[in-house]
């Protein structure tokens, strides 16, 4: 084969990548992966509704900032600490801007109107189709945005390439299913959890450059490396590895495969 291998990893949001596979993904780009990560949401909205506007507003900022510009500039400091390629930021606007204007909305089912999940395939296929692997939101938590960029994924790349990882911080409060059959996990896929110890503080800084996003998820800055390593201890334990810490993904053999051979760290089960 020719060249580096490629991984593109398909974020929801500004942040989830990190927060639910930025080890693998720092293990991969040490390994000499060309490494990317895909943002679906990250437009721009001007004059934001009232429940667009709170998510800027709870988090102490003003109403005349551009949010998803810092939010961008937040993602584009965490790839480099991570050692990834620059990422892409998709122009497609969050759930708050496309008519969801309450929590309950938020995590439930798309709406019946909501045709952003057709633009994002298309999309997204141009990134995915040459990729070696892809990494994926499983949708634990049902966040709409999670749950339309795993039925993206699942449409637009091959299933033996995808891996579907445990999306945080839900994953931290959520029982792991005892079969992948989630949101675009299509069944009879098994586990792989990736050795990220070496790499826990590059993914915990990575993480920590999401400023606004830090008290509403961990509660604060200095939490997060807490609950970031907590929950890597957790997976490494419930996978029965041999290392401490680990970041799982549901995939098929062939991931699986690809994944442990590239890092060597990968406990296949």
């Amino acid at each position: 084969m020719s060249g580096p291998r490629t991984a593109v990893a398909v974020s929801p949001h500004l942040d989830d990548a990190v927060f639910s596979a930025g080890g693998t993904l720092a293990v991969l780009s040490r390994a000499g992966w060309h490494v990317r990560v895909v943002t679906c949401f990250t437009a721009s909205v001007d004059d934001p509704g009232p429940f667009a506007l709170s998510t800027q507003l709870d988090k102490g900022l003003p109403a005349d900032v551009d949010y998803m510009a810092l939010r961008r500039a937040e993602d584009r400091a965490a790839q480099r600490r991570l050692g990834t390629l620059p990422p892409v930021h998709l122009p497609l606007p969050e759930a708050p801007h496309r008519g969801y204007d309450s929590p309950r909305e938020l995590f439930g089912p798309p709406r019946p109107g909501d045709r952003v999940e057709a633009e994002l395939r298309r999309l997204l296929r141009r990134h995915l189709v040459p990729a070696d692997l892809v990494l994926a939101p499983q949708g634990i938590g049902d966040h709409v945005d999670h749950l339309l960029a795993a039925r993206a994924v699942a449409a637009a790349a091959p299933s033996s390439r995808i891996g579907w990882w445990r999306d945080m911080p839900y994953a931290a409060r959520t029982p792991p299913p005892d079969t992948g059959s989630r949101h675009g996990v299509s069944g009879g896929t098994g586990e792989v959890t990736v050795d990220i110890g070496a790499v826990l503080a590059d993914k915990t800084a990575a993480a920590r450059c999401y400023t606004t996003q830090l008290g509403f998820q961990f509660g604060g800055s200095g939490p997060t490396g807490g609950v970031l390593s907590s929950t890597a201890r957790s997976e490494a334990l419930r996978a029965g590895a041999p290392y401490l810490y680990g970041e799982s993904f549901r995939a098929g053999h062939a991931f699986r495969r690809m994944l442990d051979e590239s890092t060597r760290h990968g406990a296949d089960r």
